[in-house]
């Protein structure tokens, strides 16, 4: 900031100029005489907050006498100065000690206060980072900060601009404790709208009106049938469901629906299997398989899926996977769920998921919406068993009950779902656009302060050159005091 450039009354010095420096130290991890003592100890990663009053760790005066450690008065400022966190700043709450991750000021009394120098060096937090750059860490030392160019405003503007700046900048936290809120709200909604899907509310007036639509226990006979036709549903050496599970009972539903099992819903000759036990090493040409950890929070990440040989996809052959199969996890995490892509179309799965090739004659989107509805996720929980992995048998999950509509009725939940999906995808981009300005607005905020554009002027302040002056010349009689001290005697 050039000189020229200040409003009237200010000066431009140095960090050096408005507070007196030091910086802390780690005492020796293996001497337990440091440790667990009475004197709060923190570290760069607890200057989160405006005041630091407790700390997670004490030391004892024996570790400040056997290391670089001191003691820093309540009421110096402490910034961190390596790595992730610095230029984050925090405000010493009580009397205490820091590592050596932290540069501490105490005001120049009579020059600036700590509510100044906080926000000044909140400010600052973009040029230190800038500054920290180059290193293998991000890094600035004590002697970077004492030599940082600041603009001073005279003492009563540093007031009106610490005034003015909790003012705003508490109105910012309120919004953003608002704004953060949302997302939770969004999950909240999303669930209850798959449960006013699951259970006919969704549809209520849709079928009030009169809509045409075939019979749901119609569609389940036929869906029975074309399995029967094929043989019916092979026994497998699953082991019996567990019953008290599967609790979904007809007065849950409309009367015109009825309840199917997963099975039952997906096409014949294309039975729910797990897949690959042992996949062997991973080849850089082979079959894809997909794992569960391929699709977090229900969502496909293509970029580390695995490959497996030819001849072990072969005894798998089974478990391939077509596309709009569905993939739902069985162990580790139970009940994730993604619907396969064309780009996936003849890779394998592993023994943790469990294919789902729905017939033909439901709609694969309203099982995918109903496996994912709370319900059902709560039913595959009560049939999740095990210690160390917890898992749910195949068996369980061929025995999952699926709530079934019409045909009809499912195109219109499946669609309903959908467009309130999408109004609820928008807001959460608005809501990630807003807090991404909010984040900028505080930063603008404190800029425009530092600038002299938050508050008017008052050409009746002393300016800042003459307590600098002053100060300058009380520093050049007065014997030269060490700053922070070691214990007290």
């Amino acid at each position: 900031m050039g000189m020229s450039e200040l409003p009237k009354g200010w000066v431009e010095v140095t960090l050096g100029d408005i507070a007196d420096w030091g910086s802390g130290g780690t005492p020796s991890r293996s001497e337990s005489s440091y440790y667990g003592g009475t004197i709060p100890w923190i570290k760069s990663g607890e200057l989160d907050t405006r005041y630091v009053t407790t700390t997670e760790e004490f030391i004892t005066e024996a570790a400040l006498n056997g290391s670089s450690a001191k003691i820093f008065p309540a009421g110096s400022v402490a910034i961190a100065m390596y790595g992730a966190t610095i230029g984050k700043t925090a405000i010493l709450g009580v009397d205490a000690a820091t590592n050596q991750a932290c540069a501490v000021g105490a005001p120049i009394r009579g020059i600036t206060d700590k509510e100044f120098l906080y926000r000044l060096l909140q400010n600052e937090k973009d040029a230190f980072i800038e500054k920290g750059k180059g290193g293998a860490q991000p890094n600035i030392s004590q002697a970077v900060i004492k030599a940082h160019f600041i603009g001073l405003p005279p003492l009563a503007e540093q007031t009106r601009v610490v005034q003015k700046l909790d003012e705003l900048l508490a109105h910012v936290d309120t919004l953003k404790v608002r704004i953060d809120a949302i997302p939770a709200l969004l999950k909240r909604f999303r669930q209850s709208v798959l449960a006013a899907a699951v259970s006919g509310r969704l549809t209520e007036e849709w079928r009030s009106t009169g809509a045409t639509m075939g019979s749901a226990h119609e569609l389940h006979q036929q869906i029975k049938e074309a399995h029967a036709a094929e043989g019916g549903h092979a026994r497998g050496n699953a082991s019996d469901p567990t019953e008290e599970a599967h609790d979904l009972s007809a007065d849950d539903l409309p009367d015109c629906w009825d309840i199917a099992e997963l099975r039952d819903v997906c096409a014949p000759g294309r039975p729910i299997t797990y897949g690959i036990l042992k996949p062997g090493p991973e080849l850089e040409e082979g079959v894809p398989y997909i794992r569960v950890a391929d699709f977090p929070g229900n969502k496909l990440n293509m970029s580390n899926i695995k490959k497996t040989s030819i001849e072990i996809d072969q005894q798998f052959k089974r478990a391939r996977l077509i596309e709009g199969d569905l993939l739902l996890s069985i162990r580790g995490s139970v009940g994730r769920l993604i619907k396969i892509p064309a780009c996936l179309e003849g890779a394998n799965i592993t023994q943790d998921t469990a294919r789902l090739s729905i017939s033909p004659l439901v709609s694969t989107d309203f099982v995918y919406w109903a496996l994912l509805a709370e319900s059902t996720q709560r039913r595959m929980k009560n049939a999740t068993r095990g210690v160390a992995v917890r898992g749910i048998n195949i068996g369980d999950v061929r025995a999952l009950q699926i709530p079934l509509p019409s045909c009809e009725e499912q195109s219109e939940i499946v669609r309903r779902v959908e467009q309130l999906f999408v109004f609820a995808d928008q807001l959460e981009d608005k809501v990630a656009t807003a807090q991404a300005r909010i984040d900028r607005l505080t930063q603008s905020i404190l800029a425009k302060a530092f600038r002299g554009e938050l508050v008017p002027q008052d050409p009746n302040d002393e300016p800042a050159s003459v307590l600098l002056e002053r100060i300058q010349a009380q520093r050049a009689i007065a014997p030269k005091a060490k700053r922070g001290r070691k214990a007290s005697a």
